[in-house]
């Protein structure tokens, strides 16, 4: 979601099914154990991106996989008369680049079988397409552009070349369309009455900062004060520290305790700050570390600028094998629908029949024919609302110096059972690579050792929530003189207004009085607990929380927001997408909990370990959320599984 990212996105100063709610209070539900497996919802429409309401994980995703989580077995499985080459389970990016890889390195006519629960591919590069008065609006659901802390690997570079994505000529088409900083206004902050005793929308005016906006708002002077001090200061607030000292207390202190014991903020101030890592990390200041955030805001980390830290003094505490970049960012592109262009191009790669081939620009206009994803005659078939409940060696694991003999016969490889439209389906293959959240491949594969499910079960992934909301138009953002929205203390806390430039075809009209789309997103977080337990109750709370409480609260933020500039959420709101993901994030370290152990030993290098036939790819196994993460493990995997032989 992820941080693509890149999977994040970084907005600094910017009806659940029956049993839910038991289920994400950890309680098994009767039907678990005793009942038949749970019933999906009715088939999808044929076109899953137009879709509004609660989308991402929705009902009728993600309860059988909570059924085998608590213990329900599938007897009795269709046999399928379907045999296959690989068997990919998930087909987010991660999943269809192993798709990629594998017939790149194998034969263009090896017979792939790629399986999902949710109605649309993508994973969390998901698209949300509005149709407002006879024209297309697009906006991302969850990865939102290409980008990276580190340069793209020739693997990952390579891939988007393949599918036609050259992101150095397209900024060079398009001057690169970023999508945080917007013509229309400034970066705003809205403090809402139950948390700051008033509502007040801060504006900055002129090229200041919405901090020099403080008239008439509920901070008292000693907040005011502060803010300008953190803002605009240059002060050492570890004065009379060696650089080593300064570095390993910043590493183990959290970026509020910072605030709060060595900048000496006011309580007002850490309120307002708070959700200001949420977007990037997705938990509040209170769980990520200040050396953390001062490596990723540098001089603009409120507080932090004046510590007199050079940056190559920071030990490097790496997550990835020796001689691989950490440092200096990627190259930078966002699509109209985020990263969901990246799906689409590797799906139209892998299924040639699903759109009309030409340019990137094309594909991104493009209605994609969903009813020739699955088609018997084709050798890639993309299998939608299929959730696996289990995949397993056929025969005992080999040792890595065994090779298939060629055309061994596909019994000799992996078993997956799938559940789709109630059924319970076996299907064979010679090979299987999971690319689906590490949290439920223990309960696909109880087979694994125990150290590898125990390592697998630490990757905890943040939960999320992309709202897109379509408007009749943007009036009420240029007359307020803003384009962002930071809320630290509403439920959604990052409102932006989306004005994205021409591509190709797509060409939305973009003036105040035209339509538009509204970008919002909420991180559930719990502060006190550790990064981990504040993502499991945050998961929990999402999945106990139904789409109309969600409206409400959206509904609601907006009209006090956008109010006092004429927005009215009665009559000007036309549709609502929420984008609900209790699994987001790939976990990635987090110097405040987490132990620096030896790469062998990380919990990620050792959950992702292949296990005869079956090989692990998802950006959970890179411990990093970024969409480069996902192609380097696809391609990871997918060599793990040659190496060991096909033939």
């Amino acid at each position: 979601m992820q941080k693509g990212i890149a999977r994040r996105d970084v907005l600094h100063g910017l009806a659940a099914a029956a049993g839910t709610s038991a289920l994400a209070a950890g309680l098994a539900p009767a039907w678990a154990l005793t009942s038949p497996a749970p019933a999906a919802t009715p088939p999808a429409a044929d076109y899953p991106p137009a879709l509004t309401g609660l989308r991402g994980s929705s009902p009728g995703n993600f309860e059988t996989a909570h059924a085998l989580r608590d213990g329900y077995k599938w007897s009795d499985a269709r046999v399928l008369d379907e045999t296959y080459d690989l068997i990919v389970v998930g087909a987010g990016i991660s999943g269809l680049a192993a798709a990629h890889f594998y017939r790149a390195r194998t034969s263009p006519d090896a017979r792939i079988l790629i399986l999902d629960n949710h109605d649309d591919f993508g994973g969390h590069a998901r698209r949300n397409e509005f149709d407002i008065q006879g024209q297309l609006y697009l906006q991302h659901g969850g990865t939102v552009e290409i980008g990276s802390p580190r340069p793209y690997s020739a693997v990952a570079d390579g891939l988007l070349r393949s599918v036609g994505i050259d992101v150095q000529g397209l900024a060079a088409r398009y001057g690169n369309p970023e999508f945080f900083e917007k013509p229309v206004g400034a970066r705003g902050v809205f403090l809402d009455r139950e948390t700051f005793g008033a509502d007040k929308l801060l504006v900055g005016r002129g090229g200041r900062s919405w901090i020099h906006d403080l008239e008439g708002s509920p901070l008292g002077a000693r907040a005011r004060a502060d803010l300008l001090r953190l803002e605009d200061g240059q002060e050492d607030y570890l004065a009379g520290m060696a650089p080593d000292e300064k570095i390993a207390l910043l590493a183990r202190t959290s970026y509020r305790d910072f605030l709060r014991d060595h900048a000496r903020a006011d309580p007002q101030v850490l309120a307002i700050y708070d959700s200001l890592t949420k977007g990037e990390w997705g938990v509040g200041i209170d769980a990520v570390s200040a050396l953390d955030y001062w490596g990723f805001m540098g001089r603009e980390a409120p507080g932090l600028a004046g510590l007199k830290i050079k940056r190559e003094s920071v030990p490097q505490m790496s997550y990835t094998p020796s001689g691989y970049a950490t440092t200096g960012g990627s190259y930078y592109f966002h699509f109209p629908d985020g990263n969901a262009t990246i799906a689409r191009a590797l799906v139209r790669s892998l299924v040639p029949r699903v759109a009309p081939q030409g340019s990137i620009e094309d594909l991104v206009s493009a209605r994609f024919a969903y009813g020739t994803l699955d088609a018997a005659d084709a050798p890639v078939r993309v299998r939608l609302r299929s959730t696996v409940v289990g995949a397993r060696n056929t025969a005992a694991p080999r040792r890595l110096d065994q090779r298939h003999a060629p055309g061994q016969d596909a019994r000799e490889g992996v078993e997956v059972i799938y559940v789709r439209d109630d059924e319970p389906l076996r299907v064979r293959a010679r090979q299987c690579v999971l690319a689906c959240y590490n949290m439920i491949i223990p309960y696909l594969v109880p087979d694994l050792p125990e150290t590898q499910k125990s390592a697998l079960h630490e990757l905890v992934k943040a939960p999320l929530v992309y709202a897109s909301v379509a408007v009749r138009h943007g009036r009420a953002f240029h007359k307020l003189g803003v384009s962002t929205i930071h809320a630290p203390g509403c439920y959604f806390t990052s409102t932006l207004l989306n004005t994205p430039p021409a591509f190709g075809r797509y060409k939305p009209r973009t003036s105040a009085d035209d339509p538009a789309l509204i970008f919002l997103d909420r991180t559930p977080c719990k502060p006190g607990l550790t990064e981990h337990e504040q993502n499991k109750a945050g998961r929990a709370e999402l999945l106990a929380t139904p789409f109309e409480t969600m409206e409400r609260h959206l509904r609601g933020q907006l009209g006090r927001m956008l109010g006092p500039g004429g927005f009215d959420p009665a009559t000007d709101i036309t549709g609502i997408t929420i984008n609900r993901w209790p699994h987001g994030y790939a976990p990635e370290f987090n110097s405040l909990f987490d132990p620096l152990l030896p790469y062998e030993q990380q919990p990620h290098v050792v959950g992702r370990a292949r296990f005869g036939q079956i090989a692990i790819a998802n950006s959970d196994s890179g411990r990093a959320a970024y969409t480069d993460v996902a192609i380097d493990q696809a391609h990871r995997a997918v060599t793990d599984l040659l190496s060991y032989g096909v033939g």
